[in-house]
């Protein structure tokens, strides 16, 4: 009976199918602390010295962008509390991870550019940075090219009060990462969301698919909140692996 109620919520919103203004932004819990850069969003936490969440909307046509990568790190002048420093990874055996990846941002030089900011970083292990988070950084622009499009938002996941740090601004190192995906495309609707663990991983992406509902629960973030109740509740609830192709390629 309730599959029965999706699908007839979901054809009777097919006929009205709108797409909200910022449907990739949380829901928002200090005001001040979002920034808005060059085709991504963030809101900071001081206390953590990075971003809560990073979010943005990537299309195929900005995937197929040619500007070269970037490599500009510097501090966040937006963030009124300040930002990270480069002091503060120099030499802590961690990399400058990209939130929202330089490699989503070839379509334009300001967004390139923009994404170098230290707000967009986190602590990340080399072996996490360019292993598993990479790959999965590469198949999200798979599937915005297969898609159309994709909503993004991810971030570390900070819920605790005491982690390890780097440098004077005591920016901590997360023991997990996450990354929410909703594709609001029609013929099928999708969200699917991975929780990563901070180190070098062997196995594959797939292992760590989890439903938004279930980022939501480790974060405390509720993502999507501009989307009718009803079609949240479905696409939230739901990671189905075979609805994203790249997985059936393996």
């Amino acid at each position: 009976m309730k599959e029965l109620l999706y699908s007839l919520i979901a054809a009777f919103l097919s006929l009205f199918h709108q797409i909200p203004d910022g449907l990739e932004i949380p829901a928002v819990t200090n005001p001040e602390a979002v920034i808005e850069h060059t085709n991504y969003t963030l809101q900071y936490d001081e206390r953590y010295e990075q971003a809560d969440w990073v979010a943005y909307e990537l299309t195929a046509s900005e995937v197929e962008g040619t500007v070269k990568r970037g490599n500009h790190f510097r501090e966040d002048p937006y963030v009124v509390t300040g930002s990270a420093e480069l002091s503060d990874y120099k030499k802590s055996g961690f990399d400058r991870g990209h939130l929202a990846p330089a490699g989503d941002m070839k379509f334009s030089g300001s967004a390139m550019d923009e994404s170098f900011y230290l707000s967009n970083m986190s602590p990340q292990r080399p072996g996490f940075n360019r292993g598993i988070w990479k790959e999965l950084e590469e198949m999200v622009r798979t599937w915005a090219e297969e898609n159309g499009s994709l909503y993004v938002v991810t971030g570390p996941v900070l819920n605790k009060p005491y982690y390890q740090t780097i440098g004077e601004n005591k920016v901590a190192v997360p023991e997990f990462y996450y990354k929410v995906l909703l594709d609001y495309k029609e013929p099928e609707i999708k969200g699917i969301g991975f929780i990563l663990p901070n180190k070098k991983c062997d196995d594959g992406v797939e292992n760590y698919a989890v439903t938004i509902d279930k980022v939501e629960e480790v974060t405390g973030i509720d993502f999507f909140p501009k989307l009718p109740d009803a079609e949240e509740e479905k696409i939230e609830s739901e990671s189905e692996l075979s609805l994203w192709n790249l997985f059936e390629k393996k």
